[in-house]
Protein backbone atom coordinates (compact mmCIF):
# COMPACT_ATOMS: atom_id res chain seq x y z
CA UNK A 1 0.00 0.00 0.00
CA UNK A 2 0.74 3.35 -0.22
CA UNK A 3 2.94 4.17 3.10
CA UNK A 4 4.93 7.66 2.82
CA UNK A 5 2.80 10.65 2.78
CA UNK A 6 1.46 13.33 5.01
CA UNK A 7 -2.07 14.49 4.08
CA UNK A 8 -3.81 12.50 1.62
CA UNK A 9 -4.94 15.34 -0.22
CA UNK A 10 -1.65 16.70 -0.31
CA UNK A 11 -0.29 13.40 -1.72
CA UNK A 12 -0.57 14.58 -5.89
CA UNK A 13 0.95 18.00 -5.67
CA UNK A 14 3.83 17.06 -2.98
CA UNK A 15 4.79 14.55 -5.39
CA UNK A 16 4.62 16.47 -8.40
CA UNK A 17 7.28 19.36 -6.37
CA UNK A 18 9.36 16.53 -4.91
CA UNK A 19 10.09 15.76 -8.96
CA UNK A 20 9.92 19.06 -10.06
CA UNK A 21 12.50 19.84 -7.72
CA UNK A 22 15.02 16.57 -8.49
CA UNK A 23 14.36 16.89 -11.86
CA UNK A 24 15.02 20.73 -12.27
CA UNK A 25 17.41 20.58 -15.80
CA UNK A 26 14.15 19.10 -17.49
CA UNK A 27 10.99 20.56 -15.75
CA UNK A 28 10.01 23.66 -14.23
CA UNK A 29 7.05 23.56 -11.23
CA UNK A 30 4.00 25.55 -12.32
CA UNK A 31 0.38 25.40 -10.90
CA UNK A 32 -0.93 21.81 -11.36
CA UNK A 33 1.63 20.45 -14.03
CA UNK A 34 5.25 20.90 -15.31
CA UNK A 35 6.92 22.60 -18.57
CA UNK A 36 9.73 22.41 -20.07
CA UNK A 37 13.05 24.11 -18.52
CA UNK A 38 14.63 24.63 -21.80
CA UNK A 39 14.04 27.19 -24.14
CA UNK A 40 11.33 25.74 -26.89
CA UNK A 41 11.58 28.00 -30.44
CA UNK A 42 8.86 30.31 -31.09
CA UNK A 43 6.04 28.97 -33.32
CA UNK A 44 7.29 25.30 -32.45
CA UNK A 45 4.54 23.15 -31.65
CA UNK A 46 3.04 22.30 -28.29
CA UNK A 47 3.18 19.00 -27.44
CA UNK A 48 1.04 18.80 -23.84
CA UNK A 49 0.14 15.90 -22.10
CA UNK A 50 -1.98 15.12 -18.89
CA UNK A 51 -4.03 13.16 -16.81
CA UNK A 52 -4.16 11.87 -12.70
CA UNK A 53 -1.41 11.31 -10.64
CA UNK A 54 -0.24 8.07 -9.40
CA UNK A 55 0.75 6.85 -12.57
CA UNK A 56 4.13 7.92 -12.62
CA UNK A 57 6.38 8.67 -14.52
CA UNK A 58 3.01 9.51 -16.66
CA UNK A 59 2.54 12.22 -17.44
CA UNK A 60 5.34 14.98 -15.71
CA UNK A 61 8.39 12.31 -16.63
CA UNK A 62 7.41 12.72 -20.19
CA UNK A 63 8.54 16.05 -20.51
CA UNK A 64 11.47 17.25 -22.29
CA UNK A 65 13.04 18.23 -25.39
CA UNK A 66 11.90 15.16 -28.42
CA UNK A 67 8.85 14.66 -26.30
CA UNK A 68 6.71 16.87 -24.42
CA UNK A 69 6.67 20.53 -23.73
CA UNK A 70 4.26 20.06 -20.77
CA UNK A 71 2.38 18.15 -18.78
CA UNK A 72 -0.59 19.08 -16.35
CA UNK A 73 -1.38 16.70 -13.30
CA UNK A 74 -4.76 15.74 -11.30
CA UNK A 75 -5.14 14.22 -8.31
CA UNK A 76 -4.69 10.69 -7.90
CA UNK A 77 -6.96 9.07 -10.60
CA UNK A 78 -8.58 12.03 -11.48
CA UNK A 79 -8.14 14.39 -14.64
CA UNK A 80 -6.83 18.07 -14.35
CA UNK A 81 -9.45 20.20 -14.02
CA UNK A 82 -10.21 22.53 -17.25
CA UNK A 83 -8.99 25.51 -15.55
CA UNK A 84 -5.28 23.58 -14.88
CA UNK A 85 -5.12 22.31 -18.64
CA UNK A 86 -5.80 25.59 -19.79
CA UNK A 87 -3.69 27.34 -17.68
CA UNK A 88 -0.94 25.39 -18.30
CA UNK A 89 -1.49 25.58 -22.21
CA UNK A 90 -1.21 28.94 -21.87
CA UNK A 91 1.86 28.97 -20.08
CA UNK A 92 3.66 26.41 -22.65
CA UNK A 93 2.14 27.95 -26.00
CA UNK A 94 4.77 29.28 -28.19
CA UNK A 95 2.36 30.21 -31.11
CA UNK A 96 2.44 27.43 -33.13
CA UNK A 97 -0.54 25.47 -31.73
CA UNK A 98 -1.04 22.71 -29.51
CA UNK A 99 -1.71 18.99 -29.25
CA UNK A 100 -3.24 17.84 -26.23
CA UNK A 101 -2.97 14.29 -25.25
CA UNK A 102 -4.60 12.43 -22.91
CA UNK A 103 -6.03 8.96 -21.70
CA UNK A 104 -9.71 8.35 -23.57
CA UNK A 105 -11.62 8.55 -19.74
CA UNK A 106 -14.65 10.68 -19.15
CA UNK A 107 -13.25 12.98 -17.16
CA UNK A 108 -9.90 13.94 -18.95
CA UNK A 109 -12.20 13.92 -22.21
CA UNK A 110 -14.61 16.48 -20.78
CA UNK A 111 -12.02 18.56 -18.82
CA UNK A 112 -9.35 18.45 -21.94
CA UNK A 113 -12.27 19.09 -24.67
CA UNK A 114 -13.41 22.18 -22.78
CA UNK A 115 -10.22 23.39 -22.42
CA UNK A 116 -9.86 23.22 -25.85
CA UNK A 117 -12.84 25.26 -26.69
CA UNK A 118 -11.58 27.73 -24.46
CA UNK A 119 -8.15 28.28 -25.99
CA UNK A 120 -9.44 28.16 -29.36
CA UNK A 121 -12.01 30.99 -28.41
CA UNK A 122 -8.48 32.96 -26.80
CA UNK A 123 -7.28 32.14 -30.56
CA UNK A 124 -5.18 29.70 -30.03
CA UNK A 125 -5.33 26.52 -32.38
CA UNK A 126 -5.74 23.66 -30.44
CA UNK A 127 -6.27 19.89 -31.17
CA UNK A 128 -6.99 17.09 -28.68
CA UNK A 129 -5.84 13.36 -28.99
CA UNK A 130 -7.26 10.62 -26.61
CA UNK A 131 -4.96 7.36 -26.83
CA UNK A 132 -7.39 4.81 -27.39
CA UNK A 133 -4.64 1.53 -27.01
CA UNK A 134 -6.16 -1.31 -24.43
CA UNK A 135 -7.74 -3.54 -26.75
CA UNK A 136 -9.55 -5.25 -23.27
CA UNK A 137 -11.32 -2.32 -22.48
CA UNK A 138 -13.98 -2.51 -26.32
CA UNK A 139 -14.00 -4.26 -29.74
CA UNK A 140 -11.42 -3.41 -32.10
CA UNK A 141 -14.51 -2.52 -34.35
CA UNK A 142 -15.26 0.13 -31.46
CA UNK A 143 -11.89 0.86 -31.06
CA UNK A 144 -12.33 4.75 -30.45
CA UNK A 145 -14.52 3.81 -26.76
CA UNK A 146 -10.87 1.98 -25.66
CA UNK A 147 -9.15 3.44 -22.73
CA UNK A 148 -5.72 4.58 -22.57
CA UNK A 149 -3.07 2.73 -21.00
CA UNK A 150 0.56 2.19 -21.99
CA UNK A 151 0.11 3.13 -25.36
CA UNK A 152 0.14 7.05 -23.87
CA UNK A 153 4.24 6.68 -24.18
CA UNK A 154 4.66 5.39 -27.49
CA UNK A 155 2.02 7.73 -29.00
CA UNK A 156 3.09 10.88 -27.55
CA UNK A 157 6.81 9.91 -28.30
CA UNK A 158 5.72 10.13 -31.93
CA UNK A 159 4.50 13.17 -31.23
CA UNK A 160 7.05 14.55 -29.73
CA UNK A 161 9.41 13.66 -31.93
CA UNK A 162 7.08 15.11 -34.83
CA UNK A 163 6.92 18.86 -33.06
CA UNK A 164 10.29 18.58 -32.46
CA UNK A 165 11.16 18.13 -36.24
CA UNK A 166 9.30 21.47 -36.88
CA UNK A 167 5.92 20.37 -38.26
CA UNK A 168 3.40 22.25 -38.23
CA UNK A 169 0.08 21.52 -36.17
CA UNK A 170 -2.03 19.89 -38.72
CA UNK A 171 0.65 17.10 -39.63
CA UNK A 172 1.76 17.06 -36.03
CA UNK A 173 -2.40 15.51 -35.63
CA UNK A 174 -2.15 13.63 -38.13
CA UNK A 175 1.09 11.20 -37.22
CA UNK A 176 -0.28 11.55 -33.66
CA UNK A 177 -3.43 9.79 -35.07
CA UNK A 178 -1.76 7.30 -37.38
CA UNK A 179 0.33 6.20 -34.32
CA UNK A 180 -2.54 6.18 -32.27
CA UNK A 181 -4.17 4.05 -34.69
CA UNK A 182 -1.53 1.50 -35.02
CA UNK A 183 -0.83 1.20 -30.74
CA UNK A 184 -2.33 -1.67 -28.87
CA UNK A 185 -1.78 -3.01 -25.25
CA UNK A 186 -3.14 -5.73 -22.69
CA UNK A 187 -2.26 -6.15 -18.89
CA UNK A 188 -2.72 -8.14 -16.38
CA UNK A 189 -2.70 -7.55 -12.42
CA UNK A 190 -1.76 -10.13 -9.90
CA UNK A 191 -2.91 -7.37 -6.79
CA UNK A 192 -4.55 -4.21 -6.41
CA UNK A 193 -3.60 -0.80 -5.37
CA UNK A 194 -4.15 1.15 -3.01
CA UNK A 195 -5.25 5.31 -2.53
CA UNK A 196 -3.07 7.50 -0.82
CA UNK A 197 -4.32 7.36 2.85
CA UNK A 198 -6.60 4.47 2.21
CA UNK A 199 -7.07 0.91 4.58
CA UNK A 200 -7.37 -1.08 1.43
CA UNK A 201 -7.38 -1.63 -1.55
CA UNK A 202 -9.73 -0.73 -4.70
CA UNK A 203 -9.76 -3.97 -5.90
CA UNK A 204 -8.33 -7.65 -4.63
CA UNK A 205 -7.04 -10.36 -6.79
CA UNK A 206 -7.29 -14.11 -5.07
CA UNK A 207 -4.01 -15.66 -4.34
CA UNK A 208 -2.56 -17.44 -7.08
CA UNK A 209 -4.90 -15.81 -9.70
CA UNK A 210 -4.14 -12.52 -12.04
CA UNK A 211 -6.85 -10.40 -13.51
CA UNK A 212 -6.68 -9.70 -17.32
CA UNK A 213 -7.76 -6.30 -18.85
CA UNK A 214 -7.19 -4.00 -15.67
CA UNK A 215 -7.50 -1.02 -15.57
CA UNK A 216 -5.05 1.90 -14.61
CA UNK A 217 -6.88 3.56 -11.99
CA UNK A 218 -7.42 0.64 -9.47
CA UNK A 219 -10.32 -0.49 -12.08
CA UNK A 220 -10.44 -4.77 -11.76
CA UNK A 221 -9.83 -6.55 -14.91
CA UNK A 222 -12.43 -7.95 -17.04
CA UNK A 223 -12.19 -11.54 -15.58
CA UNK A 224 -9.57 -13.64 -13.38
CA UNK A 225 -7.17 -16.86 -14.15
CA UNK A 226 -4.80 -18.97 -12.60
CA UNK A 227 -1.53 -17.74 -12.46
CA UNK A 228 0.97 -19.20 -15.46
CA UNK A 229 4.65 -19.29 -15.96
CA UNK A 230 6.42 -16.40 -18.06
CA UNK A 231 6.53 -18.21 -21.54
CA UNK A 232 2.80 -18.61 -21.26
CA UNK A 233 2.10 -15.00 -19.82
CA UNK A 234 4.33 -13.45 -23.01
CA UNK A 235 1.93 -15.77 -25.24
CA UNK A 236 -1.25 -14.67 -23.35
CA UNK A 237 -0.09 -11.00 -23.66
CA UNK A 238 1.60 -11.22 -27.41
CA UNK A 239 -1.61 -13.28 -29.04
CA UNK A 240 -3.99 -10.85 -27.99
CA UNK A 241 -1.98 -8.20 -29.33
CA UNK A 242 -1.08 -9.78 -32.70
CA UNK A 243 -4.48 -10.65 -33.27
CA UNK A 244 -4.76 -6.86 -34.04
CA UNK A 245 -1.71 -6.82 -36.41
CA UNK A 246 -2.33 -5.09 -39.77
CA UNK A 247 -1.41 -6.52 -42.99
CA UNK A 248 1.97 -6.34 -44.17
CA UNK A 249 3.19 -5.20 -40.40
CA UNK A 250 6.91 -6.61 -39.98
CA UNK A 251 8.30 -4.28 -37.89
CA UNK A 252 6.80 -3.18 -33.97
CA UNK A 253 7.77 -1.22 -31.21
CA UNK A 254 7.52 -3.21 -28.16
CA UNK A 255 7.01 -1.65 -24.48
CA UNK A 256 7.01 -3.93 -21.44
CA UNK A 257 5.59 -1.85 -18.75
CA UNK A 258 5.74 -2.45 -14.69
CA UNK A 259 2.35 -1.40 -13.25
CA UNK A 260 4.30 -0.33 -9.87
CA UNK A 261 5.19 -3.08 -7.90
CA UNK A 262 6.78 -5.65 -10.34
CA UNK A 263 10.10 -6.16 -9.67
CA UNK A 264 12.65 -4.91 -12.96
CA UNK A 265 13.76 -9.06 -12.80
CA UNK A 266 10.67 -10.15 -12.81
CA UNK A 267 9.87 -8.17 -16.12
CA UNK A 268 13.89 -9.05 -17.85
CA UNK A 269 12.43 -12.67 -17.20
CA UNK A 270 8.83 -11.96 -18.99
CA UNK A 271 10.86 -10.33 -21.73
CA UNK A 272 12.68 -12.83 -23.03
CA UNK A 273 9.55 -14.64 -23.50
CA UNK A 274 7.94 -11.96 -24.79
CA UNK A 275 10.59 -11.52 -27.34
CA UNK A 276 10.75 -15.06 -28.67
CA UNK A 277 7.11 -15.02 -28.94
CA UNK A 278 7.20 -11.65 -31.21
CA UNK A 279 10.11 -13.10 -32.90
CA UNK A 280 8.58 -16.52 -34.01
CA UNK A 281 5.51 -14.39 -35.42
CA UNK A 282 7.62 -12.76 -37.94
CA UNK A 283 8.29 -9.42 -36.29
CA UNK A 284 11.26 -7.26 -35.99
CA UNK A 285 11.64 -5.94 -32.99
CA UNK A 286 12.33 -2.07 -33.30
CA UNK A 287 13.92 -0.11 -30.01
CA UNK A 288 12.05 -2.14 -27.51
CA UNK A 289 11.10 -0.67 -23.13
CA UNK A 290 11.44 -2.47 -20.37
CA UNK A 291 10.44 -0.97 -17.21
CA UNK A 292 7.84 1.47 -15.88
CA UNK A 293 6.30 4.20 -17.75
CA UNK A 294 2.58 4.21 -17.02
CA UNK A 295 1.64 2.80 -13.37
CA UNK A 296 -1.21 2.52 -10.93
CA UNK A 297 0.60 3.53 -7.58
CA UNK A 298 1.47 0.33 -6.13
CA UNK A 299 -0.55 -2.17 -8.49
CA UNK A 300 1.69 -5.40 -9.23
CA UNK A 301 1.29 -6.78 -12.78
CA UNK A 302 2.18 -5.27 -16.09
CA UNK A 303 1.16 -4.85 -19.66
CA UNK A 304 2.41 -5.06 -22.91
CA UNK A 305 2.29 -2.67 -25.77
CA UNK A 306 2.90 -2.84 -29.53
CA UNK A 307 3.00 0.16 -32.32
CA UNK A 308 2.80 -1.28 -35.71
CA UNK A 309 5.70 0.46 -37.65
CA UNK A 310 5.90 2.00 -40.84
CA UNK A 311 8.70 4.04 -42.05
CA UNK A 312 7.31 7.60 -40.83
CA UNK A 313 6.58 5.83 -37.38
CA UNK A 314 9.72 3.99 -36.94
CA UNK A 315 11.58 7.59 -37.89
CA UNK A 316 9.88 9.46 -34.71
CA UNK A 317 9.90 6.71 -32.54
CA UNK A 318 13.60 6.32 -32.72
CA UNK A 319 14.46 9.86 -32.83
CA UNK A 320 16.45 11.29 -30.33
CA UNK A 321 14.57 12.54 -27.13
CA UNK A 322 15.91 13.65 -23.24
CA UNK A 323 13.24 13.01 -20.86
CA UNK A 324 13.58 12.28 -17.15
CA UNK A 325 11.95 8.77 -17.93
CA UNK A 326 13.55 8.00 -21.28
CA UNK A 327 16.45 9.18 -23.27
CA UNK A 328 16.82 8.57 -26.93
CA UNK A 329 19.92 9.52 -29.29
CA UNK A 330 22.38 11.97 -29.15
CA UNK A 331 22.68 15.03 -27.37
CA UNK A 332 20.14 17.83 -28.30
CA UNK A 333 21.52 21.07 -28.34
CA UNK A 334 19.30 22.78 -25.28
CA UNK A 335 19.35 26.44 -23.39
CA UNK A 336 17.72 27.05 -20.50
CA UNK A 337 14.60 28.55 -20.50
CA UNK A 338 15.00 32.60 -20.19
CA UNK A 339 11.23 33.11 -17.87
CA UNK A 340 8.91 30.69 -16.44
CA UNK A 341 5.27 31.47 -15.51
CA UNK A 342 4.64 30.51 -12.34
CA UNK A 343 1.42 32.06 -13.07
CA UNK A 344 -1.40 32.11 -10.04
CA UNK A 345 -4.71 32.78 -11.92
CA UNK A 346 -5.48 36.64 -11.41
CA UNK A 347 -8.31 37.02 -8.64
CA UNK A 348 -12.29 36.44 -10.30
CA UNK A 349 -13.77 39.75 -11.88
CA UNK A 350 -17.31 39.99 -11.19
CA UNK A 351 -20.07 41.71 -12.96
CA UNK A 352 -22.08 44.46 -11.36
CA UNK A 353 -24.35 43.59 -8.97
CA UNK A 354 -27.56 45.35 -7.61
CA UNK A 355 -29.15 44.67 -3.87
CA UNK A 356 -31.53 42.08 -4.98
CA UNK A 357 -28.68 40.64 -7.59
CA UNK A 358 -26.59 40.53 -3.82
CA UNK A 359 -29.34 38.75 -1.63
CA UNK A 360 -29.49 35.81 -4.30
CA UNK A 361 -25.72 35.49 -4.66
CA UNK A 362 -26.58 34.80 -0.47
CA UNK A 363 -28.98 32.62 -1.04
CA UNK A 364 -27.38 30.39 -3.50
CA UNK A 365 -24.04 30.22 -1.36
CA UNK A 366 -26.38 29.02 1.84
CA UNK A 367 -28.02 26.11 -0.86
CA UNK A 368 -24.08 25.38 -2.11
CA UNK A 369 -22.69 24.69 1.72
CA UNK A 370 -25.59 22.97 2.95
CA UNK A 371 -25.02 20.67 -0.51
CA UNK A 372 -21.42 20.85 0.64
CA UNK A 373 -22.52 19.58 4.10
CA UNK A 374 -24.65 16.36 2.49
CA UNK A 375 -22.07 15.27 0.13
CA UNK A 376 -19.65 15.26 2.91
CA UNK A 377 -21.81 13.21 4.87
CA UNK A 378 -22.36 10.44 2.06
CA UNK A 379 -18.98 10.24 0.87
CA UNK A 380 -18.38 7.10 2.38
CA UNK A 381 -21.47 5.81 0.57
CA UNK A 382 -20.69 7.58 -2.78
CA UNK A 383 -17.26 5.79 -2.49
CA UNK A 384 -18.88 2.50 -2.47
CA UNK A 385 -20.86 2.67 -5.03
CA UNK A 386 -18.39 3.85 -7.13
CA UNK A 387 -15.98 1.38 -6.47
CA UNK A 388 -18.48 -1.79 -7.72
CA UNK A 389 -17.51 -0.99 -11.22
CA UNK A 390 -15.12 1.88 -10.82
CA UNK A 391 -12.09 3.52 -8.73
CA UNK A 392 -14.20 4.45 -5.59
CA UNK A 393 -13.23 8.08 -5.83
CA UNK A 394 -16.64 9.28 -6.71
CA UNK A 395 -17.37 10.69 -3.14
CA UNK A 396 -14.21 11.53 -2.36
CA UNK A 397 -14.02 13.81 -5.21
CA UNK A 398 -17.64 15.25 -4.65
CA UNK A 399 -16.56 16.04 -1.38
CA UNK A 400 -13.66 18.47 -2.37
CA UNK A 401 -15.78 20.22 -5.31
CA UNK A 402 -18.35 21.05 -3.40
CA UNK A 403 -16.58 22.28 -0.69
CA UNK A 404 -14.09 24.71 -3.34
CA UNK A 405 -17.28 25.58 -4.17
CA UNK A 406 -18.84 27.04 -1.16
CA UNK A 407 -15.36 28.71 -0.47
CA UNK A 408 -15.32 29.88 -3.67
CA UNK A 409 -19.17 30.89 -3.04
CA UNK A 410 -18.55 32.70 0.16
CA UNK A 411 -15.80 34.53 -1.07
CA UNK A 412 -17.85 35.68 -4.16
CA UNK A 413 -20.64 37.16 -1.88
CA UNK A 414 -17.77 38.71 0.72
CA UNK A 415 -16.67 40.38 -2.37
CA UNK A 416 -20.10 41.92 -3.64
CA UNK A 417 -20.79 39.17 -6.62
CA UNK A 418 -24.08 38.75 -7.91
CA UNK A 419 -26.07 35.68 -9.08
CA UNK A 420 -25.10 34.47 -11.80
CA UNK A 421 -20.80 35.68 -11.45
CA UNK A 422 -21.63 33.73 -7.85
CA UNK A 423 -22.71 30.13 -8.85
CA UNK A 424 -20.13 30.30 -12.21
CA UNK A 425 -16.94 30.97 -9.61
CA UNK A 426 -18.30 28.12 -7.71
CA UNK A 427 -18.83 26.05 -10.53
CA UNK A 428 -15.03 26.71 -11.58
CA UNK A 429 -13.88 26.04 -8.39
CA UNK A 430 -15.64 22.72 -8.05
CA UNK A 431 -14.15 21.78 -11.37
CA UNK A 432 -10.87 22.97 -10.53
CA UNK A 433 -10.49 20.85 -6.86
CA UNK A 434 -12.71 18.44 -7.67
CA UNK A 435 -10.97 17.22 -11.33
CA UNK A 436 -12.14 13.59 -12.68
CA UNK A 437 -15.56 13.24 -14.74
CA UNK A 438 -17.92 14.20 -11.64
CA UNK A 439 -15.97 17.87 -11.17
CA UNK A 440 -15.73 18.48 -14.72
CA UNK A 441 -19.52 17.75 -15.38
CA UNK A 442 -20.84 19.93 -12.25
CA UNK A 443 -18.29 22.39 -13.60
CA UNK A 444 -20.06 22.45 -16.54
CA UNK A 445 -23.23 22.53 -15.19
CA UNK A 446 -23.10 25.04 -12.58
CA UNK A 447 -21.48 27.68 -14.94
CA UNK A 448 -23.96 26.98 -17.75
CA UNK A 449 -26.80 27.41 -15.23
CA UNK A 450 -25.22 30.35 -14.09
CA UNK A 451 -25.75 31.73 -18.18
CA UNK A 452 -29.54 32.15 -17.23
CA UNK A 453 -29.44 34.37 -14.42
CA UNK A 454 -28.90 37.83 -13.50
CA UNK A 455 -26.15 39.86 -11.12
CA UNK A 456 -28.81 42.56 -10.72
CA UNK A 457 -31.78 41.14 -11.07
CA UNK A 458 -34.69 39.01 -8.58
CA UNK A 459 -34.67 35.57 -8.57
CA UNK A 460 -37.11 34.89 -11.90
CA UNK A 461 -38.41 31.01 -11.41
CA UNK A 462 -38.25 30.81 -15.33
CA UNK A 463 -34.54 31.77 -15.21
CA UNK A 464 -33.89 28.78 -12.73
CA UNK A 465 -35.80 26.60 -15.59
CA UNK A 466 -33.60 27.77 -18.40
CA UNK A 467 -30.20 27.42 -16.27
CA UNK A 468 -31.54 23.86 -15.75
CA UNK A 469 -31.98 23.20 -19.48
CA UNK A 470 -28.58 25.17 -20.12
CA UNK A 471 -26.78 22.94 -17.76
CA UNK A 472 -28.24 19.89 -18.96
CA UNK A 473 -27.57 21.10 -22.65
CA UNK A 474 -23.86 21.51 -21.66
CA UNK A 475 -23.31 18.30 -20.24
CA UNK A 476 -25.10 16.23 -22.98
CA UNK A 477 -23.16 18.07 -25.42
CA UNK A 478 -19.39 17.49 -23.94
CA UNK A 479 -20.15 14.48 -21.91
CA UNK A 480 -22.06 12.72 -24.64
CA UNK A 481 -23.90 10.71 -22.60
CA UNK A 482 -27.30 9.84 -22.74
CA UNK A 483 -30.54 8.55 -21.10
CA UNK A 484 -29.93 4.98 -20.44
CA UNK A 485 -26.00 5.11 -19.81
CA UNK A 486 -26.47 4.53 -16.59
CA UNK A 487 -24.68 8.34 -15.73
CA UNK A 488 -25.68 11.45 -14.01
CA UNK A 489 -27.35 11.91 -17.12
CA UNK A 490 -30.19 9.72 -15.88
CA UNK A 491 -31.06 11.47 -12.94
CA UNK A 492 -30.92 14.77 -14.61
CA UNK A 493 -33.36 14.53 -17.70
CA UNK A 494 -36.08 14.05 -15.67
CA UNK A 495 -34.92 16.65 -13.10
CA UNK A 496 -34.89 19.13 -15.70
CA UNK A 497 -37.98 17.97 -17.36
CA UNK A 498 -40.51 18.07 -14.58
CA UNK A 499 -38.69 21.26 -13.48
CA UNK A 500 -39.95 22.72 -16.59
CA UNK A 501 -42.96 21.47 -16.83
CA UNK A 502 -43.68 22.53 -13.39
CA UNK A 503 -42.90 25.81 -13.88
CA UNK A 504 -44.94 25.96 -17.26
CA UNK A 505 -48.10 25.91 -15.32
CA UNK A 506 -47.43 28.22 -12.92
CA UNK A 507 -46.04 26.38 -9.19
CA UNK A 508 -43.98 27.97 -7.02
CA UNK A 509 -40.38 27.53 -7.21
CA UNK A 510 -40.37 25.65 -3.96
CA UNK A 511 -42.69 23.24 -5.22
CA UNK A 512 -41.68 22.57 -8.65
CA UNK A 513 -38.04 22.19 -7.67
CA UNK A 514 -39.44 19.46 -5.20
CA UNK A 515 -41.38 17.61 -7.84
CA UNK A 516 -37.99 17.83 -9.77
CA UNK A 517 -36.11 16.38 -7.01
CA UNK A 518 -38.26 13.45 -6.60
CA UNK A 519 -38.15 12.88 -10.22
CA UNK A 520 -34.40 12.44 -9.72
CA UNK A 521 -34.44 10.55 -6.87
CA UNK A 522 -36.69 7.94 -8.59
CA UNK A 523 -34.73 8.01 -11.57
CA UNK A 524 -31.10 7.84 -9.72
CA UNK A 525 -32.52 4.56 -8.20
CA UNK A 526 -33.66 2.89 -11.09
CA UNK A 527 -30.06 3.10 -12.42
CA UNK A 528 -29.39 -0.22 -10.71
CA UNK A 529 -31.16 -1.90 -13.34
CA UNK A 530 -29.08 -0.46 -16.12
CA UNK A 531 -25.75 -1.68 -17.77
CA UNK A 532 -23.16 1.02 -17.95
CA UNK A 533 -22.56 2.49 -21.40
CA UNK A 534 -19.91 5.17 -20.86
CA UNK A 535 -16.74 5.60 -18.65
CA UNK A 536 -14.64 3.53 -16.54
CA UNK A 537 -17.44 0.96 -15.00
CA UNK A 538 -18.33 0.14 -18.96
CA UNK A 539 -15.50 -2.57 -19.56
CA UNK A 540 -17.05 -4.26 -16.08
CA UNK A 541 -20.95 -3.78 -16.66
CA UNK A 542 -21.61 -6.81 -15.13
CA UNK A 543 -20.38 -5.93 -11.38
CA UNK A 544 -22.53 -2.76 -12.08
CA UNK A 545 -26.10 -4.23 -12.50
CA UNK A 546 -27.73 -4.18 -9.61
CA UNK A 547 -26.69 -1.23 -7.89
CA UNK A 548 -27.01 2.35 -8.74
CA UNK A 549 -24.98 4.92 -10.60
CA UNK A 550 -22.89 6.88 -7.99
CA UNK A 551 -23.42 10.38 -10.36
CA UNK A 552 -27.19 9.83 -10.46
CA UNK A 553 -27.36 9.47 -6.67
CA UNK A 554 -25.28 12.57 -5.64
CA UNK A 555 -27.18 14.69 -8.13
CA UNK A 556 -30.14 13.71 -6.96
CA UNK A 557 -29.30 14.25 -2.97
CA UNK A 558 -27.85 17.85 -4.18
CA UNK A 559 -31.25 18.25 -5.76
CA UNK A 560 -32.90 17.41 -2.48
CA UNK A 561 -31.06 19.53 -0.24
CA UNK A 562 -31.18 22.20 -2.70
CA UNK A 563 -35.31 21.71 -2.67
CA UNK A 564 -34.99 21.38 1.42
CA UNK A 565 -33.13 25.09 1.54
CA UNK A 566 -35.50 26.42 -0.62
Amino acid sequence: MTTILDAPEDFAATALAGFADIYSRHVHLVRGGVVRATKVPAGKVCVIVGGGSGHYPAFAGYVGPGMADAAVAGDVFASPSTAAIARVCRQANRGGGILLGFGNYAGDVLNFGVAAERLVAEGIDVRILPVTDDVASAPADSAGKRRGIAGDLVVFKVAGAAAEAGLPLDEVERVARHANARTVSFGVAFAGCTLPGAASPLFTVTKGRMALGLGIHGEPGIKDEAVISASELAALLADRLLAERPDGATRVAAVLNGLGSTKYEELFVLWTAVSTHLKNAGLEIVAPEVGEYVTSLDMQGCSLTLMWLDAELETYWTAACDTPVLKRGGEIRTEPAISVITGEDASPIYGPSTDAGRKVATCIAGMISRVADALKGAEEELGRIDALAGDGDHGQGMRRGSAAAREAADHAVAAGAGAASTLATAGDAWADRAGGTSGAIWGLLLRAWSTALSDGDVLDVAAVAKGARAALDGVTRLGRARVGDKTLVDALVPFVETLETAVSVGKPIKTAWADAAAAAQVAAAATAALTPKRGRARPLAERSIGHPDAGAVSLALAARVVGEAL
